[in-house]
């Protein structure tokens, strides 16, 4: 035992403990105090996974609408580099510059990051507006569908609705929401959704238009 214990009279105590050097303890405590173990590793991961997700977020910018882009107020060089890679069409060229985009990235301050987030929310998130255009749409392209007399009704409101093209459009998708065998559900086909796609642009051009136009008041 005395043997024993001369190979590890070598060490320190921590905590009344006898830590031997070059013991397991002893290396595990030597790599808490410098901080590495595998945080390092763990701090490495993160700051890759940091970077890809930074240099994603300057590709979104390329999608990100003007007015939104403008209002980040990002530094010359960033908006530069943006407008350059629309421009060009080499692959490599393009490599490059998105590189040098994700690097412009990781410049900007935190709160820019967020409001860059913030924007491609917000481009993403469709307006009060919008979402009632869509409910209208969807309102009136079941109307058109069911009713006979809701074509007349439309066209009285639209008065430069292609007729012709509706009326055969409603023919279709009625032949088509027939189901083939009895207790099947009624199918939708591409007529169905073009008559969506032609009240939904009659609908939003009139919705543009009421919101250009000076709205008064009326006293009872």
């Amino acid at each position: 035992m005395i043997l024993g214990m001369s190979k590890l009279k070598k060490g320190y105590f921590v905590k009344g403990r006898f830590v031997a050097e070059g013991s397991p303890l002893d290396l595990e405590l030597k790599r808490e105090l410098k901080g590495v173990d595998d945080i390092g590793d763990k701090s490495r991961t993160d700051l890759k996974r940091e970077s890809d997700e930074l240099q994603k977020l300057g590709a979104d910018l390329l999608t990100l609408r003007s007015d939104l882009l403008l209002k980040l107020e990002l530094p010359e060089k960033l908006l530069d580099a943006l407008a350059e890679y629309k421009r060009i069409t080499s692959f490599e060229a393009r490599r490059r510059l998105m590189q040098f985009v994700g690097k412009r990235m990781r410049q900007l301050e935190p709160e820019t990051l967020d409001a860059i987030r913030t924007a491609l929310v917000e481009q993403h998130t469709p307006s009060a507006r919008e979402t009632q255009i869509l409910h209208a749409s969807e309102q009136w392209r079941d109307r058109l569908i069911a009713e006979d007399d809701a074509l007349g009704q439309w066209v009285n409101t639209f008065a430069d609705t292609d007729v012709q093209q509706l009326r055969a459009l409603i023919r279709q998708a009625r032949k088509d929401a027939k189901p083939e065998k009895a207790g099947e559900a009624p199918r939708h086909g591409r007529s169905y959704r073009d008559i969506f796609q032609i009240v939904r642009e009659h609908l939003s051009h009139a919705s543009d238009n009421e919101s250009h136009e000076p709205h008064e008041s009326h006293e009872s």
